[in-house]
């Protein structure tokens, strides 16, 4: 068995293929999910994962250089959101959420949680260990 947190093979393996520069997403249950990149389909019920414990999980394996969020998850001067400031120190890159999701076309996968919160998507991109 594993030693890492994270148990969901395909998920693993999509981690395990990504190189430098590579995105992955990690999505809300609405954030639509285009032809291309590959589907990870988590979303169970609503709410059900949550973004923060899969955003946890995938940590635990993923070497991240820089992230990308929508500039409408920050609102009107509203701090980052509470996943995203427990789980990453980085500050994100923000674009508008139709350049997120024409971003988002050009990830190696695309995981889908339960999260009902709008905008509650981020873009991870991959980075290297040495």
């Amino acid at each position: 068995m594993k030693r890492t947190p994270l148990l969901h093979a395909e998920l693993s393996h999509v981690i395990a293929c990504l190189g430098h520069g590579d995105m992955l997403v990690i999505g809300d249950a609405g954030l639509p999910i285009p032809d291309g990149p590959r589907r990870i389909d988590l979303a169970l019920t609503p709410g059900v994962p949550r973004i923060a414990e899969v955003l946890r999980a995938v940590l635990t394996e993923m070497q991240v250089e820089r992230s990308v969020l929508a500039e409408e998850a920050l609102g009107a001067g509203r701090a980052l959101p509470a996943w995203y400031a427990q789980q990453l120190a980085l500050a994100p890159q923000t674009v508008s959420h139709a350049e997120f999701k024409r971003l988002s076309a050009q990830a190696r996968a695309i995981v889908r949680t339960g999260e009902c919160t709008p905008y509650a998507n981020v873009i991870l991109v991959s980075g290297v260990v040495f």
